[in-house]
């Protein structure tokens, strides 16, 4: 399943057009509202609450980014409704009122979170959520993972949107894995298996070989996370798109 063009198009605003100096939190409507109205694509994440709602939120406790404390996986929906994202004046929503929110406006990436904890099999009702949410959605959307069995899972729930995966260099010093883990991960050994179109990868590790041949073979090549011009110069003689933050990215279209 190939990507929209527009996905080539507009740069994706990291966990949608956040600035919580001016009131919109990571992943929260307001961000989201504000990358529609600078016409930006916006990428988001999804993790799991209690009674199975899909939650767009990024990390897997709540302390960094509302007053709350623990795994976000043990609140449910409505408990994570009422409870605010610090620097904002809404409470974390779920993917179906973003969805209803973005309403196909603009380009729409969801990466769904590692459940496993070591990159393994041991996913599923977060796919499930994602791909119950996304029936009927008629915007350009794609889904992409770290977890190669997430994105093989959406494959098979959800054969008709575009996937892809996350990629990085997975330095030893850098991720919780086994450095098995790292190691296979790193050479992106599962995109053809999965049935991906394109990858996300990090972006100082752009020049990767493997990365190259993927390119060549006609992936789409998008990065994470630019955070200035010059850095969006150096990604994009690679790159056909990025995601960004901390700035605004140049409209091309």
């Amino acid at each position: 399943m190939s990507l929209p063009h527009a996905f080539y198009d507009r740069p994706l605003a990291h966990r949608a057009l956040h600035d919580v100096r001016d009131g919109r939190p990571e992943n929260s409507r307001a961000a989201i509202r504000a990358a529609i109205a600078a016409g930006y694509g916006i990428e988001i994440d999804v993790q799991l609450s209690a009674d199975g709602a899909a939650m767009v939120f990024h990390d897997y406790s709540l302390d960094r980014l509302t007053g709350a404390k623990g795994p976000i996986r043990l609140c449910r929906a409505d408990e994570l409704a009422q409870i605010h994202l610090t620097g904002g004046e809404e409470g974390v929503p779920t993917l179906p009122e973003v969805l209803d929110l973005v309403a196909g406006r603009v380009p729409l990436v969801i990466e769904i979170k590692d459940q496993d904890g070591d990159m393994g099999p041991a996913i599923g009702p977060l796919e499930e959520a994602t791909a119950a949410a996304l029936r009927g959605y008629e915007g350009d959307v794609a889904v992409m993972s770290f977890n190669p069995h997430a994105v093989a899972r959406m494959a098979e729930l959800a054969p008709d949107v575009p996937r892809g995966l996350v990629t990085s260099a997975y330095r030893y010093d850098e991720w919780p894995l086994s450095k098995t883990t790292c190691d296979r991960l790193r050479d992106i050994p599962d995109y053809d298996r999965v049935g991906a179109s394109f990858i996300s990868h990090e972006v100082d590790d752009l020049t990767r070989a493997r990365v190259s041949e993927l390119k060549a073979l006609g992936a789409m090549i998008c990065c994470w996370t630019v955070r200035t011009v010059e850095e969006e110069k150096i990604a994009r003689q690679i790159a056909d798109n990025i995601t960004f933050e901390a700035y605004r990215a140049a409209l091309t279209a």
